[in-house]
């Protein structure tokens, strides 16, 4: 019965997020508006881990499951991603670069201001 209350509640999130997705003007994906309630949720102490525990660590125990619908459709345009495979490659390496260089920036920048902090703490 705890199991079916804990899916409740995540299904609860799941479908408000579906109804706020249908009366925002923006093309906004309800999942990630779903995500960003749950987090807000939890911030605010409103809900605990608690209340969502068991699905959740099912769900993530079993997330490699989910991408399964997704690499099939990706194999049914297995011709069409051929074309076109270096330009993709290309952006993959790029933007996997950019996306170290941005992180690497953000946590030098992150700590240089917790030092900062530190050092006018002191003083």
């Amino acid at each position: 019965m705890k199991i079916l209350r804990q899916l409740g509640v995540l299904f609860i999130i799941c479908f408000t997020a579906q109804i706020i997705h249908s009366v925002l003007p923006l093309d906004f994906p309800a999942g990630i508006i779903g995500l960003i309630m749950l987090l807000l949720l939890l911030i605010s102490g409103l809900l605990r881990t608690e209340h969502i525990a068991e699905p959740a660590n099912f769900l993530l125990a079993n997330l490699s499951f989910f991408f399964i619908p997704a690499t099939v459709r990706v194999i049914n345009y297995l011709a069409v991603l051929k074309n076109t495979a270096i330009q993709i490659m290309l952006i993959c390496v790029i933007t996997t670069i950019v996306t170290f260089a941005v992180t690497a920036l953000s946590v030098t920048f992150t700590m240089k201001l917790l030092r900062r902090k530190d050092h006018a703490g002191t003083v």
